[in-house]
């Protein structure tokens, strides 16, 4: 059995401790917060649950640590951390620092022979694995990514960082008009603000400032500041009532030619529709541990990305039943 760790208990550790439950080659160690142990309730009752500090301790307890941190605040600092005595697997989604993530992380896994899985999820992650795909098979052409319309847990979550915000719901919303162009095979060329629309919803605290919230959303780079962004103050009731859900989804789409004169068009299109994207996150995520596991078994050591690693490190079925299976 592989012995894994949750680090953090937002709507990704739930997500990870559900999916956990459903393998027959995993099993859930422990939960570790930086809340008080005591005012946190898993799913099953026997499950402990840690403060962070204590997972340090347990290092030799735990094959591979599933760090649920965001991506604003969270992974930055702790997988670099967790990584000197973990296998570790994040999701760390901020496109831009992926580089820079990556460095730190690797210098820090390969110092400690751990494997280091980042950015996985599904966009970073299976979205990343198609785009790679699509281009390498149709080298004359180009990838399109929409997403949503869904929430994204990562700029929800960098919403809810600006002081006086509450609660809040951040919605990504594809340009129609564009996704039909791209599916066409056209191949128009988009900027980043004709693909996509970005929809806030946000409960203030009392007193605060909402034109400086605002202002800090749609100027937040990397985030919101190349979008066409709309940002809507409601009360808590009607965010309850309007935007408790957290699906998501989109569309991969690469569009190529072959042929001496490139006269014959192929369009390849992936698609996700999640009812709740943490849960299919942290599905990925449970994936990746596996393979973080295996890899360092087998010596392998740094960080990897969805590219480096083999399908066959992600499935329970060994290589042998896989291939007489499904390939």
């Amino acid at each position: 059995m592989i012995r894994v760790g949750i680090m953090g208990y937002g709507n990704l550790g739930r997500g990870v401790e559900c999916a956990l439950s459903k393998t027959k080659d995993m099993e859930l160690i422990g939960i570790f917060s930086r809340r008080d142990p005591a005012s946190i309730t898993p799913h099953d009752a026997n499950t402990p649950v840690y403060t962070m500090e204590a997972a340090i301790e347990m290092k030799d307890r735990i094959d591979v640590m599933i760090l649920c941190g965001g991506s604003a605040k969270d992974l930055p600092e702790q997988t670099k951390e967790f990584a000197k005595y973990f296998n570790v697997v994040d999701s760390f989604d901020t496109h831009a620092k992926i580089p820079e993530h990556f460095a730190n992380v690797d210098n820090s896994a390969k110092a400690n022979n751990k494997i280091a899985v980042i950015s996985a999820g599904w966009d970073p992650g299976m979205f990343s694995l198609n785009r790679l795909y699509a281009s390498a098979i149709l080298t004359s052409g180009n990838s399109y990514t929409f997403w949503g319309k869904g929430v994204s847990q990562g700029h929800s979550d960098a919403v809810r960082r600006i002081e006086g915000v509450k609660n809040a719901k951040q919605y990504t919303i594809p340009v129609e008009k564009a996704l039909e162009a791209v599916r066409s095979g056209a191949n128009p060329k988009l900027t980043t603000r004709e693909k996509h629309t970005r929809e806030v919803f946000v409960v203030a605290q009392d007193g605060a400032d909402q034109e400086e919230i605002k202002r800090q959303i749609v100027t937040m780079p990397n985030y919101f500041d190349e979008y066409d962004t709309t940002v809507h103050f409601i009360d808590e009731e009607t965010f309850l009532k309007e935007h408790s859900g957290i699906p998501h989804g989109g569309f991969v789409i690469h569009s190529g030619t072959t042929g001496w004169e490139d006269e014959h068009k192929h369009v390849i299109e992936y698609r996700l529709q999640l009812d709740s994207n943490p849960e299919f996150t942290s599905s990925v995520l449970v994936a990746y541990a596996r393979a973080a596991y295996r890899m360092n078994q087998e010596g392998m050591s740094g960080a990897k990305t969805v590219f480096d690693i083999a399908p066959s490190y992600l499935h329970p079925l060994s290589s042998e039943e896989l291939r007489k299976q499904m390939l």
